[in-house]
């Protein structure tokens, strides 16, 4: 705690300078639980509740901007991917016969249907839909966060690898982990 300030009378905090209607600035002595300083903590509080408001806001529409995009881009993705399928399903219908290519015909309709589905939900309905089958089997959510998360590690090692590949070829040295 500061040393208390001799100049002060007993049982106040601070100075505080009020500016008066000549102008001159006549200082008054602010008392813990005065009402003056009460309403400017209550202003100052309330300020920083709208500051924080706004700031919370704007981080939520940047973020609804981001996951709109980011939905975007995976609908987009399930449908090449969709159509990647329904090539495969040509080609084994050539090859194997339509018994065969039957099955790859209804998982690129299924990966089709599915990017239709995200594509006509709001965020909202998304996230609903992704904490119901959550609660109803969280094993299989678990599992299927492994699975997603081994697949996207593999992408980023082999894209690294790639990377690493070509530095090789080009004289650079890659340094080993």
């Amino acid at each position: 705690m500061p040393p208390r300030n001799p100049e002060l009378p007993e049982g106040t905090d601070q100075i505080v300078n009020e500016d008066n209607e000549s102008g001159t600035g006549r200082g008054f002595v602010a008392r813990p639980g005065d009402s003056a300083t009460r309403d400017a903590t209550d202003r100052l509080v309330q300020s920083v509740r709208e500051q924080v408001g706004t700031l919370r806001d704007q981080a939520t529409d940047r973020l609804r901007g981001f996951a709109d995009d980011g939905k975007s881009r995976a609908t987009s993705l399930l449908d090449d991917f969709s159509g990647v399928i329904q090539d495969a399903a040509k080609s084994i219908d050539q090859r194997l016969g339509a018994e065969y290519g039957d099955y790859a015909h209804r998982a690129a309709n299924a990966v089709s249907s599915f990017a239709g589905n995200v594509r006509d939900k709001t965020l909202d309905d998304l996230l609903d839909d992704t904490r119901s089958v959550v609660r109803k089997s969280p094993v299989i959510a678990i599992a299927a966060a492994a699975v997603i998360g081994f697949a996207l590690i593999r992408v980023a090692r082999t894209g690294l690898d790639d990377v690493g590949a070509g530095a090789r070829r080009k004289g650079g040295k890659r340094r080993e982990a």
